[in-house]
């Protein structure tokens, strides 16, 4: 893998970032703060999205950007002879392919995915190889015996090894079950042959009897065939009886049912007689009540104009009111300009005040956290420096005399006692220094009264701009009235007019008594119309009455005729019902034995179909038996063929485990004896994957905490490299982030060599520190600092000065070296 570019858009504290990468050892270079990390989270977010980030999703946006601003990180680099180009925001990610236009991934997950699997590593494994961030060097001290030899598998390859062994284990893990299953389920042969002899028996006796239940049928069928025909006859003289019974019934309701129309007839007619006498009285009472309609209609007409006069004077008043309101608003109105100008001034006046207010809180906000953040790092670093002083005194008071000399290596001797006590002055000052910040810091936390001062006046101006704001625009509203309330003056005044009008007009007159009066009379009216309607409608109907009664009668006359005919036929039939119950007992005795005798034989034929099904079902079986014991002898060779299987791949990785330590220890101990100038030549792995240096052959038992570091570091190294050799994925990225911290100056400069010589196996290697002594072995610099003007980190590039010669270098360190020495 191999960095291009890289470019951060409001991305924590980078504005807009652009970066450049080409081959060799670039550094990145800037104080605690300034946003170097920053720019290899951007390149991890990029690649496996938000698990890379620190933090939550919000904050990533950079804190002096709008809440709309675009957040997004583009990353170009090359992987496997392809070009890819990562965009990465909060809520998209598209990846690009050797300079395309469409997207070979468009979302979020499906370019985490994608980038995953090209990369062939986890997010984890790949912080953990190729990707080393602040305080994690000592990522396989932290894991467990398991845990580191798991590691280690997975990242160079091995891991395929499991995987291929644990779908070899899962076959035999389903052809086990499957045998067991068809174990299970085989049938017993000796049950089946017997079940084969049984059906064919059965088979036998079945034949039999079917043969005597036909034969007993067929009697029976002869026998039932010679009654069919009296049985028929007997039937058919049977349903001529009840279909004449059924009709002399009907005629019987008919003529009952005349007869009831007859007597209805007659008591209608009755009711006309007396609808003739009622009808005379009726019409002569209507007569005098026929004027009353003409004078109801006059009353309510009367009533609708009298009605719409109480709605126009009301609307008369109302214009009136309001006409009062307009004139008294149109009066206030006139002094809105003066108001206008007053309130406008004092806006102004509020304005300016809030914004001096707010100028001179952020003057004192950026202050107090420039030097609340100055004391916190001070401090820090100050604990920092005090832990490695305690450490190194600790070491030397155990090792007494002969501790070596930082310098030399040779042992102290009598310089012991000197040396110590520049340790013990060392953690005196770096006590009291500690305290003083740490009291700088404690002060400083608490936000200051002026700031809280300032506050409080800002929040008290801003209600008061606020207030007059709404004021003023209260204010112009009205003025934009004015002319509105002049127009409404108008439309009112003619509306007034045109009611005034309205009202004159109406007829006058109205007497709600005599409406009332009206109302009742024509009730009455109305009553009448319908009685003497409905006498009218009986009166009319007399002569289709009549008609009616004479239509009636003769059909009543009919029914009855019709009815002494039917019982003349009846009585004729020579049928009676004891010698058709004879006939039917014989044709019924006879049907039932011809059924039975069919249901046996049907059942006998039933019995022998059966009996044939279960000699195929018995034959099916013993072919089932012998095709389940042919599988079952197959699938047990298939399980021999995977047992064998799994013990191999077992074997091989336990060889390969057991080359992996010496040889991952061998490549950590050339890069160990570079960085110490052969003072540690050698480290070994126990069978926990422990580390242990060796120092002339024997193990070191005590390291100090930049040693320990340094072993960590060239671990990491040596992991790389194998991987870089094994893993089939040529990585030629190396990114170290803060390895520096516990080293001394001349392991600094030998770290920064070995980095220099593994450039035929990683051609880029990018190192992120805060010590700028590094510089000069670097090939090209990116120097990263915080703008407090602009709130943002600031990357721009250095010119590395030319390194010595060997000759001025060794002259150098000849010189410090008798410095120390005469000190």
């Amino acid at each position: 893998m191999r960095l291009h570019s890289l470019r951060l858009q409001n991305f924590r504290q980078h504005a807009d970032t652009r970066l450049t990468f080409d081959k060799g050892l670039t550094g990145i270079i800037g104080p605690n703060g300034s946003g170097k990390s920053t720019i290899l989270e951007a390149i991890a977010w990029a690649l496996y999205g938000n698990a890379a980030a620190r933090g939550t999703r919000d904050g990533i946006r950079f804190s002096r950007a709008t809440s709309r601003a675009t957040v997004k990180v583009e990353l170009d680099f090359e992987l496997a002879g392809h070009r890819y180009r990562v965009i990465r925001g909060l809520t998209n990610a598209e990846v690009y392919l050797d300079g395309g236009e469409t997207p070979i991934a468009s979302t979020i997950t499906g370019a985490t995915e994608l980038l995953q699997r090209r990369l062939g590593m986890t997010r984890s494994e790949f912080f953990h190889t190729y990707f080393t961030g602040q305080k994690e060097l000592d990522v396989m001290a932290a894991l467990g015996a398991a845990e580191r030899a798991r590691f280690l598998s997975r990242v160079l390859g091995y891991d395929r090894l499991s995987g291929a062994q644990e779908l070899a284990r899962e076959r035999r893990r389903s052809l086990l079950a499957e045998i067991n299953g068809l174990k299970q389920g085989m049938p017993d042969p000796d049950a089946i042959w017997r079940a084969v002899a049984d059906a064919e028996a059965r088979v036998a006796v079945a034949r039999t009897r079917a043969v005597e239940a036909e034969a007993a049928h067929q009697v029976a069928a002869e026998r039932l065939q010679f009654i069919v025909p009296q049985w028929q006859d007997a039937q058919t003289q049977r349903d001529r009886r009840m279909q004449l019974t059924s009709e002399l019934r009907v005629a019987e309701s008919e003529a009952t049912g005349y007869a009831r129309e007859l007597e209805r007839l007659d008591q209608e007619l009755e009711m006309i007689a007396r609808a003739h006498d009622e009808v005379v009285p009726l019409r002569a009472r209507m007569a005098a009540l026929s004027a009353v309609r003409d004078a109801l209609v006059a009353q309510e007409q009367l009533a609708v104009a009298e009605s719409r006069r109480q709605a126009l004077m009301e609307r008369v008043s109302a214009y009136a009111e309001e006409e009062a309101k307009l004139a008294e608003r149109a009066a206030r109105l006139e002094t809105a300009p003066a108001l206008e100008r007053e309130t406008t001034a004092q806006l102004q006046t509020l304005r300016n005040t809030l914004a001096e207010t707010e100028r001179a809180l952020d003057q004192e906000r950026t202050a107090w956290a420039r030097d609340r953040q100055e004391a916190e790092t001070r401090l820090e670093a100050l604990r920092t420096q005090y832990a490695e002083l305690s450490q190194q005194r600790e070491t030397l008071e155990g090792l007494g005399e002969e501790s070596p000399c930082p310098t030399c290596g040779r042992p102290l001797g009598g310089n012991f006692a000197t040396v110590r006590d520049q340790l013990t002055e060392q953690l005196e000052m770096v006590r009291v220094d500690g305290n003083y910040y740490r009291q700088r810091a404690e002060q400083l936390g608490k936000i200051p009264a002026g700031i809280e001062g300032l506050e409080e006046t800002r929040r008290s101006t801003q209600a008061e701009v606020a207030a007059a704001e709404r004021r003023l625009a209260r204010i112009q509203a009205a003025l934009n009235d004015a002319g509105a309330v002049t127009t409404q003056r108008a439309h009112l005044a003619a509306r007034l007019q045109d009611a005034t009008t309205q009202l004159a007009a109406l007829p006058t007159g109205y007497d709600a008594a005599v409406h009332a009066a009206l109302k009742g009379d024509a009730t009455e009216l109305q009553e009448l119309e319908t009685r003497v309607a409905r006498v009218s409608g009986l009166v009319d109907r007399e002569l289709t009455t009549r008609t009616e009664r004479t239509r009636v009668l003769a059909a009543r006359d009919v029914a009855r005729a019709r009815m002494i005919s039917l019982e003349a036929q009846c009585a004729s039939l020579g049928m009676d019902d004891g010698v058709y119950g004879t006939v039917r007992e014989r044709y019924e005795a006879a049907a039932t034995e011809a059924r039975r005798a069919e249901v046996e034989a049907v059942s006998a034929i039933g019995e022998a179909d059966r009996a044939r099904a279960a000699l195929d079902s018995a034959e099916q079986a013993r072919r089932e038996l012998s095709r389940l014991q042919g599988t079952l002898e197959t699938l047990e060779t298939e399980k021999r063929l995977h047992d064998e299987l799994d013990r191999a791949l077992t074997d091989l990785r336990t060889d390969l485990n057991f080359q992996l330590r010496p040889e991952l220890a061998e490549i950590a101990s050339r890069f160990l004896d570079d960085l110490t100038d052969g003072r540690y030549t050698h480290l070994e792995f126990d069978e926990d994957y422990r580390l242990t240096v060796m120092e002339d052959g024997l193990p070191k038992s005590v390291i100090s905490g930049g040693e320990e570091d340094l072993c960590n570091l060239v671990l990491r190294l040596a992991i790389s490299q194998m991987i870089a050799e094994r893993a089939g994925q040529a990585f030629s990225l190396l990114i170290l982030d803060e390895v520096f911290g516990s080293l001394d100056e001349a392991r600094r400069a030998n770290v920064v060599e070995l980095l220099r010589r593994l450039n035929d196996r990683f051609e880029q290697v990018v190192v992120i520190t805060h010590i700028e002594q590094v510089r000069e072995g670097l090939d090209r610099l990116l120097l990263v600092r915080f703008d407090e003007a602009r709130g943002c980190s600031v990357v721009s590039g250095a010119t590395v000065a030319p390194m010595a010669d060997e000759a001025d270098t060794a002259a150098a360190v000849v010189s410090d070296m008798l410095t120390l020495s005469e000190a």
